[in-house]
């Protein structure tokens, strides 16, 4: 049978719910079919003379299922939009007159390009890699660029075996493990090679490997001098062993002599120097076990000497680090209660200062040396789009409007912030999103979606899963629960050795806060969430059968399991004992243990090739609610590493399949609204 094509795809998943399903979307409704047509916005950058902006513009590619992307700019007022040419990632020259990106080149994947921005555009392919580049970095006399790539550094087995007969067939040679930190989710086996720093002309030529040796060393940032370069890593022999470690270092790009400028127990990451070579900015903490605590913003001078910190008193960790073009302080963005701004601290010393302000997610991305800058925000209704502004007016307005055809007509839900109170006396945040057309008089199904992590943010952006879902008449309750961030670091830190466990009562309190409004039908309520969100929904139907179905997606289900097979040693120390020790923690914290608890029609939704929550998680839970012969269904998604969304076709999917399956075992008076 041939594979339908994607329109006929939607059509089809359309048709695979139960009879009863509810009347057809009306036409002034997002639907699925309109997935197919959204596009997205990125990494929007500011040329030097604030004139115009790039931007990545990102659109489906139906036959192929995939996300295309293509650099598109126009001029800072928003005027002349037009495309310039396909890749991502752009980056300005220090003189406005080129620029670097990444796209598909020769003699295959990706390579690093450089455009003229004059008349004749012309476009030279500067690098002939067989590892795809990263992290692209002028150095500020416009001769070089620096980047990351993976180099292959493994050692060979000196292992000899009888040669094949002249055309034998054997078996592929095993593959050799030897680190702890083997494989990492969407690239897979990482054993053999670590990300190095290397430097190329700007006209193209040989790139040249910096860094060397068995480390993995992070994003390059060049000194004004354009003769150094800072990156944060930890370039120990037992860095695996070191659970929240690392440092700064700077390298001399003439000798490649490497030198650490931090000495701290605990993480030091994300250098940025100062305009005027004097400072260095940086990120970090003392070193906890705290399960989460959030990252202080620290300067020291250039060699690494006199180390301080510029918010002690802030309770929230600094991102996206940008210093002010005369070296006066560091703006950065800070995830507070669901939203994001950018704030300015000054290097003298001093309070931090909110730049910017409003009910929305806010990423500035690039800024010039007058303080013009541009960014990508997303709001309730608004998906993303750039915004530009001047950190001295901060009045930001929107520069493009790449979904202003596709939502044209079509009502969206609105969304309802609420607070709760919970045990324990915590306060928690949360919103409600509610159909298009909502009536407080008619009753609802309720969708509970459960954020992963767990140290992660549900936030007020534009969130096209949930607004489809509610443009099929689903009330939406998304919260953050305990352990959330954009709360300071006693919030985030509430789940230590118990997650899963209170943060599930502040998820119901939730649920009952919803409920007690009168317009949620109690027999129709529904619980999904991927990743932590799995684990939270695991967990859920092992203590409540107040829920019709679930759908546990990419879940944690066995802690004594997973700690082993996940992409990464770290999640042994998240425990107060190593399992060998004493495994009751890892039992008790388990959503298998309580199985024997579940009533709840509950479907699994895994990636097969993921290497985060391995398939193995979703199999055990799978296999125990089969054999107790709970209604489940375990959905394997092909193509997929962690999540269940990122192919197009995949992101179709798995919207159908949660209606379908919420349709299937909902009450009867859901399928008549």
């Amino acid at each position: 049978m041939r594979a339908p094509g994607f329109a006929s795809l939607v059509v089809a998943l359309g048709l695979i719910a139960p009879s009863a399903v509810r009347a057809q979307t009306p036409n002034n409704r997002l639907t699925l079919q309109d997935y197919l047509e959204f596009e997205d916005v990125q990494d929007a950058q500011i040329a030097p003379d604030g004139k115009q902006v790039i931007y990545t513009r990102r659109t489906i590619d139906k036959m192929n299922d995939k996300w295309d992307n293509a650099l598109w700019i126009l001029n800072v007022d928003g005027s002349r939009q037009r495309f310039l040419v396909k890749g991502g990632a752009a980056r300005w020259s220090p003189d406005g007159t080129r620029i670097a990106y990444v796209a598909e080149g020769q003699p295959a994947g990706s390579q690093i390009f450089v455009r003229w921005m004059d008349a004749e555009g012309a476009v030279t392919q500067v690098t002939r890699l067989t590892e795809t580049p990263s992290d692209l970095e002028w150095s500020p006399d416009g001769k070089w660029l620096a980047f990351r790539k993976s180099v292959e550094m493994k050692e060979k087995w000196n292992v000899q075996i009888p040669n094949p007969p002249a055309g034998a067939k054997w078996t592929e040679a095993p593959y050799i493990v030897e680190k702890l930190n083997y494989r990492r989710d969407r690239e897979g086996f990482t054993d053999d090679g670590y990300r190095e720093i290397f430097v190329v002309s700007a006209e193209a030529g040989t790139a040249r490997q910096l860094t060397e040796g068995p480390y993995d060393h992070g994003v390059p940032r060049w000194t004004p001098d354009s003769k150094t370069i800072v990156f944060s890593g930890l370039r120990s022999p037992d860095a695996d062993w070191q659970w929240r470690e690392s440092e700064v270092y700077s390298i001399d790009v003439a000798s490649r002599q490497v030198r650490q400028l931090t000495t701290r127990k605990g993480p030091d990451n994300s250098p940025v120097p100062s305009p005027d070579g004097k400072l260095i900015a940086y990120t970090g903490y003392d070193y906890t076990d705290d399960t989460w605590v959030d990252s202080k913003l620290y300067v020291m001078n250039i060699d690494g000497s006199n180390s301080r910190v510029l918010t002690p008193t802030l309770d929230r960790s600094p991102q996206s680090l940008m210093w002010a073009a005369d070296a006066s302080g560091i703006y950065f963005a800070t995830e507070d209660k669901g939203s994001r701004n950018l704030n300015f601290v000054p290097v003298a010393g001093g309070p931090v200062r909110a730049v910017t302000q409003g009910n929305h997610l806010l990423a500035v991305t690039s800024m010039d040396r007058l303080g013009d800058a541009v960014g990508i925000r997303t709001g309730p209704k608004q998906p993303n789009d750039v915004v530009a502004f001047t950190v001295a007016r901060p009045e930001l307005k929107q520069i493009t409007a790449v979904n202003e055809d596709l939502l044209q007509g079509k009502e969206l839900g609105d969304l309802e912030e609420i607070w709760y109170p919970s045990v324990d006396g915590f306060k928690i945040q949360g919103w409600i999103l509610k159909p298009p057309g909502f009536d407080p008089k008619r009753k609802y199904p309720l969708m509970l979606s459960i954020h992963g992590g767990p140290h992660g943010m549900y936030g007020v952006g534009f969130n096209f899963s949930w607004q489809e879902h509610a443009a099929n008449d689903y009330v939406i309750l998304f919260t953050n629960p305990r352990g959330s961030t954009g709360y300071g670091s006693a919030f985030g830190n509430a789940i230590k050795n118990a997650y899963p466990g209170k943060d599930f009562n502040d998820l119901m309190a939730g649920v009952d806060t919803v409920v007690n409004r009168g317009y949620i039908d109690s027999k129709n309520l529904f619980v999904y969430g991927c990743s932590g969100g799995g684990v939270l929904t695991a967990w859920t139907v092992g203590h409540t059968d107040r829920f019709a179905a679930a759908a546990s997606m990419c879940p944690v289900t066995n802690w004594l399991s997973f700690v082993g097979t996940t992409d990464g040693a770290s999640w042994y120390y998240n425990f107060a004992k190593l399992p060998w020790e004493d495994p009751s923690e890892h039992l008790r914290r388990s959503p298998l243990m309580y199985v024997g608890n579940v009533k709840t029609p509950t479907m699994l939704m895994t990636g097969v090739k993921d290497l985060r929550t391995p398939m193995p998680q979703t199999e055990e839970f799978y296999s125990a609610l089969k054999l107790r012969k709970v209604p489940t269904a375990m959905v394997r998604f092909n193509e997929e590493w962690h999540g269940t969304s990122s192919k197009p076709s995949n992101f179709l999917r798995t919207q159908a399949f949660l209606r379908y399956w919420f349709v299937k075992y909902g009450s009867k008076p859901m399928a008549t609204m």
